[in-house]
């Protein structure tokens, strides 16, 4: 099923490419609140868990939706909710924590929604006076500690992570939520992505914003590696964390929504995409009562502007790679090959997206209902740019750059200063039958920022995925598993030990359904041949998550 050329439907939106959803079943269950598993509790397996797994499989995501009669609007809002699958010699337990974040404990004790979140406003105390409560309309919302969307490590410590200022240090076995941690006690940024990346030296990097008068900024931030501790309890530290490269704003009164970014051995690339946050409409939608994501916007009129700075000098490229708009949440891989830096994404045509998982959209009913809003929504499929290195006064115009045969990605030289960039579709048209991808992952130890040939993903034929995929970027083959009614969590690759390929190892992840209680597993399947090997079935009602990593320490 190998293609020797690529798919080029540029003309066509992914919203088009994908088929239409039909008599799609309710999800309700995958996002109503759940009790916490404090204390380890032993599972069921069927068939084999490899005797070589061992270690501790963390997830992160949206717990609980409401305190006392508040109700968050959004599913980014819900409470994190810590899961960790214990995995030793064949056997697996399972345990959960509800992060114990400021936001958390407030609303607990007040028994209401008293810190805002991405889509949905704190309101006022009700116990205040009319005037205290008129007044609070104008006093900016503290940014929430609730870090419900990754597991990250920085010096050798694993936090819980979201897209503000603050993280919070856990202890990866038990769960037990530690200190709260400000990057801006750190360093001069006000944020931080859930998706950092990690080199071989042990450095972590990530992207923040900083702003001020003298404009917007995307900041890449760099951590160094871990020193040895003096103790196991020591407190977190992010010391020597650094800016290597400040990006100015395109638009500084309108900055970009971004999620991750894209890094290779030697570059770092930040996507400037057209989902554009309003800086006056956060001040105005505050006082009227408005939620931070009603401030975003999908703005296509905007180019995609590529910002390519060398990780090592910290020195930002004066040439602008721009592309036709677009919308990405993750990076699948990018790797430098003879003069070009070739980036593969997760990308569609419609940044709308993200404001549509709201908690009415995913409760809606079976069939008609819950095909509407499918049918309405972008859906994301992988795309590969390739970015020539070396663009220079002596490069000729309107002439492609990308001259290895193995690529049909197109960029060239429009005028001095800026190069413009077509994408290649990563993809055959099996794919569209599995509604477009996401969740991208791959041999992440071995390959990051190196040439490879396989991810692993989720499909999504329904608004939350319900497959897994593997897929071979140099034959567009896929691998799929999938079964009616059964929803699975980002795939997490582990590699065998003494592994030879870039394959061999396994693909663990959460599998949740709505038709019956308490009937989640932990699937593990053959990363080769992408078959099931076996499920360690959890006797408790678990909410479908984001993200998380495997701990062979854990």
């Amino acid at each position: 099923m190998s293609k020797t050329t690529a798919l080029h439907t540029h003309s066509m939106s992914s919203r088009q490419r994908c088929p239409p959803g039909k008599g799609l079943e309710s999800i309700e269950r995958l996002v109503r609140s759940v009790e916490e598993t404090p204390d380890p509790i032993p599972t069921s397996i069927t068939g084999t868990i490899p005797t070589w797994i061992n270690g501790s499989f963390l997830r992160n995501g949206p717990g609980k939706f409401e305190f006392g009669k508040d109700r968050y609007t959004h599913w980014f809002d819900g409470m994190a909710l810590m899961h960790r699958f214990h995995i030793c010699e064949g056997s697996v337990t399972y345990c959960s924590r509800f992060l114990r974040s400021d936001s958390y404990v407030t609303n607990s004790e007040k028994n209401r929604i008293v810190v805002s979140e991405f889509g949905t406003l704190a309101l006022p105390d009700p116990c205040k006076n009319i005037f205290a409560r008129f007044y609070s309309r104008f006093q900016i919302p503290k940014a929430t500690d609730n870090a419900s969307v990754n597991f990250v490590t920085y010096k050798g410590d694993y936090y819980v992570s979201t897209e503000t200022n603050y993280m919070r240090r856990v202890d990866p076995q038990s769960l037990e939520t530690k200190e709260k941690v400000d990057w801006s006690q750190y360093i001069a940024v006000n944020s931080a992505t859930a998706h950092p990346h990690y080199d071989r030296e042990g450095a972590t990097y990530n992207m923040g914003n900083s702003y001020g008068k003298s404009g917007f900024f995307y900041n890449i931030i760099c951590v160094p590696p871990p020193e040895e501790k003096a103790a196991v309890e020591d407190p977190a530290d992010l010391k020597g964390a650094r800016v290597i490269c400040s990006i100015r704003a395109s638009e500084p009164r309108k900055p970009s929504y971004y999620h991750s970014f894209v890094m290779s051995e030697n570059y770092i690339v930040f996507v400037e995409q057209p989902i554009k946050l309003d800086v006056m409409k956060m001040k105005l939608y505050q006082i009227q009562g408005k939620s931070l994501n009603k401030a975003m916007k999908w703005e296509p009129q905007y180019d995609t502007i590529f910002h390519l700075v060398n990780k090592h000098t910290g020195k930002e490229s004066e040439v602008k790679y721009r592309a036709a708009p677009m919308f990405t949440l993750h990076q699948i891989n990018a790797f430098e090959d003879n003069g070009l830096l070739v980036m593969d994404m997760c990308c569609g045509d419609d940044g709308e997206v993200i404001g549509e998982f709201t908690l009415e959209n995913l409760r809606r009913g079976a069939g008609e209902e819950m095909d509407k809003f499918y049918n309405s929504m972008c859906r994301n499929l992988p795309r590969r740019y390739v970015l020539p290195l070396t663009v220079d006064e002596e490069t000729p115009l309107d002439q492609n750059l990308v001259l290895l045969d193995n690529y049909t990605a197109t960029a060239r030289k429009t005028k001095p200063g800026e190069v413009y960039m077509t994408h290649e579709e990563l993809y055959d048209d099996e794919l569209l039958q599995y509604g477009g991808l996401e969740f991208p992952q791959i041999n992440y130890e071995q390959h990051n920022g190196r040439p490879y040939r396989y991810f692993y993903s989720c499909g999504f034929a329904h608004v939350f995925s319900d497959s897994l995929l593997k897929m071979d970027v140099h034959t567009k083959e896929l691998k799929v598993w999938r079964y009616p009614g059964l929803f699975p969590s980002e795939p997490v690759f582990v590699a065998a030990p003494n592994a030879t390929q870039e394959d061999d190892g396994v693909i663990l992840s959460v599998i949740i359904t709505p038709r019956e209680e308490k009937s989640t597993f932990l699937l593990i399947l053959d990363a080769k041949t992408f078959t099931e090997l076996g499920r360690a079935e959890v006797p408790v009602d678990v909410p479908y998550g984001s993200h998380g990593v495997f701990n062979r320490m854990g």
